[in-house]
Protein backbone atom coordinates (compact mmCIF):
# COMPACT_ATOMS: atom_id res chain seq x y z
CA UNK A 1 0.00 0.00 0.00
CA UNK A 2 1.30 3.49 -1.09
CA UNK A 3 2.44 5.69 1.80
CA UNK A 4 -0.21 8.24 0.67
CA UNK A 5 -3.91 6.95 0.13
CA UNK A 6 -7.41 8.55 -0.31
CA UNK A 7 -9.78 9.34 2.83
CA UNK A 8 -13.20 10.54 3.08
CA UNK A 9 -14.89 11.92 5.62
CA UNK A 10 -18.57 11.31 5.94
CA UNK A 11 -20.33 13.47 8.46
CA UNK A 12 -23.12 16.21 8.53
CA UNK A 13 -21.54 18.21 11.20
CA UNK A 14 -19.02 20.85 9.99
CA UNK A 15 -17.11 20.42 13.30
CA UNK A 16 -16.53 16.80 13.24
CA UNK A 17 -15.60 17.12 9.74
CA UNK A 18 -13.20 19.87 11.12
CA UNK A 19 -11.67 18.13 13.99
CA UNK A 20 -11.17 15.04 11.81
CA UNK A 21 -9.46 16.84 8.93
CA UNK A 22 -7.13 18.51 11.32
CA UNK A 23 -6.23 15.37 12.87
CA UNK A 24 -5.31 14.16 9.87
CA UNK A 25 -3.28 17.18 8.95
CA UNK A 26 -1.38 17.22 11.98
CA UNK A 27 -0.73 13.41 12.31
CA UNK A 28 -0.94 11.80 8.60
CA UNK A 29 -0.51 14.53 6.57
CA UNK A 30 0.33 12.30 2.95
CA UNK A 31 -3.65 11.46 3.05
CA UNK A 32 -5.34 12.51 0.08
CA UNK A 33 -8.90 14.13 2.09
CA UNK A 34 -12.16 15.08 0.74
CA UNK A 35 -15.66 15.54 2.56
CA UNK A 36 -19.51 14.57 2.44
CA UNK A 37 -22.05 16.10 4.17
CA UNK A 38 -24.90 13.23 2.55
CA UNK A 39 -25.44 9.83 1.86
CA UNK A 40 -26.02 11.26 -1.53
CA UNK A 41 -22.67 13.31 -1.66
CA UNK A 42 -20.29 10.83 0.33
CA UNK A 43 -21.97 7.91 -2.87
CA UNK A 44 -20.64 10.04 -5.40
CA UNK A 45 -17.07 11.26 -3.86
CA UNK A 46 -16.72 7.35 -3.20
CA UNK A 47 -17.21 6.92 -6.54
CA UNK A 48 -14.75 9.51 -7.63
CA UNK A 49 -12.29 9.35 -4.84
CA UNK A 50 -12.28 5.80 -4.73
CA UNK A 51 -11.24 5.82 -1.08
CA UNK A 52 -9.37 3.24 1.04
CA UNK A 53 -10.91 4.92 4.19
CA UNK A 54 -13.51 6.34 5.28
CA UNK A 55 -14.75 7.76 8.82
CA UNK A 56 -18.65 7.34 8.58
CA UNK A 57 -21.03 8.78 11.14
CA UNK A 58 -23.78 6.43 12.44
CA UNK A 59 -26.38 8.77 13.03
CA UNK A 60 -26.88 11.94 10.55
CA UNK A 61 -29.42 14.02 9.53
CA UNK A 62 -32.68 11.55 8.76
CA UNK A 63 -29.99 9.01 7.48
CA UNK A 64 -27.80 6.91 8.76
CA UNK A 65 -23.99 5.81 7.51
CA UNK A 66 -25.49 2.16 7.46
CA UNK A 67 -28.04 3.62 4.00
CA UNK A 68 -24.43 4.48 2.76
CA UNK A 69 -23.19 1.11 3.12
CA UNK A 70 -26.80 -0.34 1.80
CA UNK A 71 -26.30 1.68 -1.27
CA UNK A 72 -22.95 0.70 -2.34
CA UNK A 73 -23.22 -2.96 -1.79
CA UNK A 74 -20.04 -4.68 -2.42
CA UNK A 75 -17.21 -2.75 -1.83
CA UNK A 76 -12.99 -2.77 -0.98
CA UNK A 77 -12.62 0.17 1.93
CA UNK A 78 -11.76 0.32 5.64
CA UNK A 79 -14.25 1.87 7.99
CA UNK A 80 -13.95 3.83 10.88
CA UNK A 81 -17.37 4.85 12.10
CA UNK A 82 -17.83 7.83 14.52
CA UNK A 83 -20.74 7.81 17.18
CA UNK A 84 -22.08 9.77 20.19
CA UNK A 85 -20.99 7.84 22.93
CA UNK A 86 -23.08 5.13 24.86
CA UNK A 87 -22.24 1.97 26.58
CA UNK A 88 -24.12 -0.04 24.39
CA UNK A 89 -22.93 1.39 21.82
CA UNK A 90 -19.46 0.57 22.49
CA UNK A 91 -20.19 -3.16 23.04
CA UNK A 92 -21.94 -3.15 19.50
CA UNK A 93 -18.59 -2.33 17.73
CA UNK A 94 -16.69 -3.97 19.87
CA UNK A 95 -18.89 -7.49 19.21
CA UNK A 96 -18.80 -6.69 15.68
CA UNK A 97 -14.94 -6.12 15.47
CA UNK A 98 -15.39 -2.77 13.79
CA UNK A 99 -13.34 0.62 14.56
CA UNK A 100 -15.12 3.23 15.75
CA UNK A 101 -14.46 7.13 17.79
CA UNK A 102 -16.52 8.46 20.25
CA UNK A 103 -17.31 12.07 19.57
CA UNK A 104 -15.93 14.19 21.00
CA UNK A 105 -13.04 12.63 19.72
CA UNK A 106 -10.08 12.02 20.93
CA UNK A 107 -6.98 12.46 19.01
CA UNK A 108 -4.84 10.04 20.78
CA UNK A 109 -7.70 7.20 19.84
CA UNK A 110 -7.96 8.75 16.48
CA UNK A 111 -4.16 8.34 16.01
CA UNK A 112 -4.37 4.90 17.07
CA UNK A 113 -7.74 3.54 15.15
CA UNK A 114 -6.09 4.81 11.98
CA UNK A 115 -2.65 3.61 12.31
CA UNK A 116 -4.36 0.49 13.44
CA UNK A 117 -6.66 0.69 9.92
CA UNK A 118 -3.62 1.16 7.97
CA UNK A 119 -2.00 -2.40 9.04
CA UNK A 120 -5.27 -4.50 8.50
CA UNK A 121 -5.13 -2.69 4.78
CA UNK A 122 -1.39 -3.31 4.80
CA UNK A 123 -2.50 -7.25 5.67
CA UNK A 124 -5.76 -7.09 3.34
CA UNK A 125 -8.31 -7.16 5.91
CA UNK A 126 -11.02 -4.60 5.68
CA UNK A 127 -14.31 -4.57 6.96
CA UNK A 128 -16.91 -7.77 5.52
CA UNK A 129 -20.85 -6.99 4.73
CA UNK A 130 -20.83 -9.87 7.08
CA UNK A 131 -20.13 -7.27 9.69
CA UNK A 132 -21.70 -4.47 8.86
CA UNK A 133 -24.83 -6.43 8.56
CA UNK A 134 -24.17 -8.15 12.29
CA UNK A 135 -23.36 -4.51 13.44
CA UNK A 136 -26.67 -3.22 12.06
CA UNK A 137 -28.38 -6.12 13.72
CA UNK A 138 -27.05 -5.21 16.96
CA UNK A 139 -28.11 -1.72 16.46
CA UNK A 140 -31.45 -2.53 15.64
CA UNK A 141 -32.25 -5.13 18.28
CA UNK A 142 -33.13 -2.22 20.86
CA UNK A 143 -29.74 -2.70 23.42
CA UNK A 144 -29.69 -5.83 23.21
CA UNK A 145 -26.51 -7.82 22.60
CA UNK A 146 -25.89 -11.29 20.44
CA UNK A 147 -25.10 -14.18 21.37
CA UNK A 148 -22.42 -14.35 19.33
CA UNK A 149 -19.06 -12.11 18.76
CA UNK A 150 -16.57 -11.70 16.07
CA UNK A 151 -13.20 -12.58 16.45
CA UNK A 152 -10.86 -10.88 14.50
CA UNK A 153 -7.91 -13.17 13.32
CA UNK A 154 -4.69 -13.33 11.09
CA UNK A 155 -6.99 -14.70 8.14
CA UNK A 156 -10.15 -12.38 8.99
CA UNK A 157 -12.93 -12.13 11.16
CA UNK A 158 -15.16 -15.04 12.62
CA UNK A 159 -18.61 -15.23 14.23
CA UNK A 160 -18.93 -17.88 16.60
CA UNK A 161 -21.55 -18.41 19.05
CA UNK A 162 -20.86 -17.25 23.07
CA UNK A 163 -21.94 -20.38 24.60
CA UNK A 164 -19.52 -22.12 22.57
CA UNK A 165 -16.29 -20.37 24.01
CA UNK A 166 -14.85 -22.48 26.58
CA UNK A 167 -12.27 -20.46 28.01
CA UNK A 168 -9.72 -17.67 26.46
CA UNK A 169 -6.38 -17.83 27.20
CA UNK A 170 -3.99 -15.11 27.38
CA UNK A 171 -0.90 -15.47 24.55
CA UNK A 172 1.01 -11.59 25.05
CA UNK A 173 -0.71 -9.46 23.15
CA UNK A 174 -3.37 -12.01 22.02
CA UNK A 175 -5.94 -14.33 23.28
CA UNK A 176 -6.66 -18.18 22.54
CA UNK A 177 -10.27 -19.15 22.37
CA UNK A 178 -10.65 -22.51 23.19
CA UNK A 179 -14.17 -23.97 22.11
CA UNK A 180 -16.87 -26.69 21.57
CA UNK A 181 -14.91 -29.77 19.48
CA UNK A 182 -11.71 -28.29 20.97
CA UNK A 183 -11.13 -26.01 18.43
CA UNK A 184 -9.05 -23.11 18.92
CA UNK A 185 -8.94 -19.58 17.33
CA UNK A 186 -5.92 -16.66 18.06
CA UNK A 187 -7.67 -13.35 17.78
CA UNK A 188 -5.62 -10.29 17.96
CA UNK A 189 -6.83 -8.78 20.44
CA UNK A 190 -5.79 -8.67 24.40
CA UNK A 191 -7.61 -11.10 26.88
CA UNK A 192 -8.39 -8.27 28.84
CA UNK A 193 -10.45 -7.15 25.96
CA UNK A 194 -12.52 -9.45 26.45
CA UNK A 195 -13.22 -9.53 29.68
CA UNK A 196 -14.35 -6.40 29.66
CA UNK A 197 -16.72 -7.42 26.69
CA UNK A 198 -17.84 -11.03 28.15
CA UNK A 199 -17.86 -9.50 31.68
CA UNK A 200 -21.85 -10.00 31.68
CA UNK A 201 -21.98 -13.24 30.16
CA UNK A 202 -21.33 -15.32 32.72
CA UNK A 203 -17.36 -15.37 32.22
CA UNK A 204 -15.03 -14.74 34.75
CA UNK A 205 -11.44 -13.82 35.28
CA UNK A 206 -10.39 -16.79 37.22
CA UNK A 207 -6.22 -16.00 36.62
CA UNK A 208 -4.62 -13.53 35.03
CA UNK A 209 -4.40 -15.76 32.04
CA UNK A 210 -7.49 -17.30 31.54
CA UNK A 211 -11.31 -15.91 31.45
CA UNK A 212 -13.38 -19.31 32.08
CA UNK A 213 -17.33 -20.03 31.20
CA UNK A 214 -19.22 -20.64 33.96
CA UNK A 215 -21.45 -22.95 32.44
CA UNK A 216 -18.93 -24.84 30.83
CA UNK A 217 -17.42 -25.96 34.14
CA UNK A 218 -17.04 -29.66 35.33
CA UNK A 219 -15.66 -29.20 38.69
CA UNK A 220 -14.03 -27.32 41.33
CA UNK A 221 -11.24 -28.63 43.32
CA UNK A 222 -10.66 -27.16 46.94
CA UNK A 223 -7.11 -25.78 47.59
CA UNK A 224 -4.78 -22.20 48.14
CA UNK A 225 -7.01 -20.79 45.54
CA UNK A 226 -8.44 -23.80 44.05
CA UNK A 227 -8.93 -25.44 40.39
CA UNK A 228 -11.43 -25.75 37.98
CA UNK A 229 -11.81 -28.41 35.44
CA UNK A 230 -13.72 -27.27 32.95
CA UNK A 231 -15.66 -29.63 30.55
CA UNK A 232 -12.70 -30.45 27.75
CA UNK A 233 -10.60 -31.88 30.87
CA UNK A 234 -8.45 -28.44 30.91
CA UNK A 235 -7.58 -28.05 34.40
CA UNK A 236 -7.30 -23.96 35.13
CA UNK A 237 -5.84 -22.56 38.79
CA UNK A 238 -8.42 -20.28 40.50
CA UNK A 239 -5.50 -17.46 41.75
CA UNK A 240 -6.27 -17.08 45.97
CA UNK A 241 -7.24 -12.86 45.25
CA UNK A 242 -10.55 -14.11 42.94
CA UNK A 243 -11.58 -17.39 45.12
CA UNK A 244 -14.22 -15.96 46.86
CA UNK A 245 -15.32 -13.74 43.85
CA UNK A 246 -15.44 -17.09 41.85
CA UNK A 247 -17.13 -18.98 44.57
CA UNK A 248 -19.88 -16.28 45.11
CA UNK A 249 -20.59 -16.61 40.90
CA UNK A 250 -19.99 -20.09 40.50
CA UNK A 251 -22.74 -21.18 43.45
CA UNK A 252 -25.30 -18.72 42.21
CA UNK A 253 -25.12 -20.76 39.09
CA UNK A 254 -25.56 -24.21 40.06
Amino acid sequence: MPHAFPVLIVDDEVQSRALIRKLLADHFPSFIVQEAATVAEAREKIKDLQPQLVFLDVQMRNETGFDLLDQLGKRDLAIIFTTAHSEFAVKAFRYSAIDYLLKPIDAEEFVSAVQKTKQQLLQNRSVTNGQVEFLQDIVSANNTLPDKLTIPTSEGFLLIPVDDILYCRAMSNYTEFHLKQREKIVSSYTLGYYEELLANRHFFRAHRSYLVNLGHIKMYKRGDGGTITMSDGEEIEVSRNNKEAFLQLFKGRN
